[in-house]
């Protein structure tokens, strides 16, 4: 029996519970791949939809999955590196834009509908912005553990598939520093325009996270040091809900570089972590791609978006839903009495 993930006590807990979790079902993906080589259609012929439909037979456990229910979840998170200046609108915002999804008025509110998930947004402590990573760590090792429970709270149980996304003003910012800490390289490498900035900006940020670094230097060799020294609660919330959906074996669909930069934590800490992760698309952020390549993952979609809040997770569940579409609805060759199965 998995011991429960949350609450642990400490990072060292957390790290033998994270190596215990459950990895996909080697029998139902056998069986997923028997069927889709028995479908009425040359064997390969529907290229990326068929190896999806194996990844969610795997981790569903059964060879003809389906998604009756799909959970979004945003987390949403203020950053006291914003007192630094690399944030070019203010972080009132962050709250702004929780209210705007909690009335439905957002892109991701809309492309949810359109997709058939069910979102929910949290916001986690948004009057108490963490703290500047370039004077000290931007969070606590208990500050960690306790955003990460709540993101593993969220997660229902019963979900077929979950979509993870963020909102944070700043956190542009925090995922470069985290990619830059994790993954070596330069944060001229890892910057991007985020929600706007010019070329002085991405200069600005750059020379922060550096400076970050080497203040930090003792962490690096630590994952969830790096999340303590220079995370925010929404990228913690993240990891946490990414490992609660492994201990249930739900399937999860990342969205871009911020999503993708906080799950890179739990990677950096065990190469498998994020075996049952998608990555919805692949952001218009510079950082992202690079980041792509490091953990060997190709997005499902790449349409130029870079807006966050999990939109493009939520239109590759589109994708997904046709993928299982196709698995479970074509007929055989043999029960359509086609010549060549």
């Amino acid at each position: 029996m998995i011991q429960p993930l949350f609450p642990a006590p400490s990072f060292s807990d957390l790290r033998d519970r994270v190596v215990a979790l459950p990895d996909a079902d080697a029998g139902a993906i056998k069986a997923a791949r028997a069927r889709q080589d028995s479908l009425t259609k040359p064997p390969g012929s529907l290229g990326r939809l068929e190896d999806l439909a194996v990844f969610m037979a795997g981790w569903h456990g059964v060879a003809r999955p389906r998604i009756a229910q799909a959970q979004a979840l945003v987390f949403a998170g203020n950053h006291g590196i914003c007192a630094q200046g690399v944030n070019p609108f203010p972080q009132e915002v962050t709250a702004q834009m929780v209210a705007n999804f909690q009335a439905g008025g957002a892109a991701i509110n809309q492309l949810c509908r359109a997709s058939g998930a069910e979102l929910t947004v949290i916001a986690l402590d948004l009057e108490r912005p963490t703290a500047d990573f370039s004077a000290g760590p931007a969070m606590r090792e208990a500050e960690v553990l306790d955003a990460m429970a709540r993101g593993a709270q969220a997660v229902d149980p019963g979900a077929d598939v979950l979509i993870l996304g963020e909102m944070g003003i700043g956190n542009s910012t925090v995922a470069a520093a985290l990619t830059r800490a994790l993954f070596g390289g330069t944060a001229d490498e890892w910057v991007g325009p985020g929600a706007g900035s010019d070329s002085e900006g991405l200069r600005l940020k750059a020379r922060v996270i550096e400076a970050g670094v080497a203040r930090h230097a003792a962490a690096l060799a630590d994952p969830l040091a790096v999340l303590a020294a220079f995370g925010g609660r929404e990228q913690a919330a993240i990891c946490g809900a990414v490992l609660a959906a492994r201990a249930a074996r739900i399937p999860v669909i990342l969205d871009g570089f911020i999503c993708t930069a906080a799950a890179a934590v739990l990677h950096a800490l065990d190469a498998g972590a994020l075996d049952h992760c998608l990555v919805g698309h692949a952001s218009a952020e510079p950082g992202h791609r690079r980041l792509l390549g490091v953990l060997g993952k190709k997005a499902v979609l790449d349409l130029g978006m870079r807006l966050g809040e999990g939109s493009g997770a939520a239109v590759a569940l589109g994708v997904l839903r046709a993928a299982l579409a196709a698995h479970d609805g074509m007929a055989t060759f043999a029960e359509a009495g086609v010549s060549g199965g």
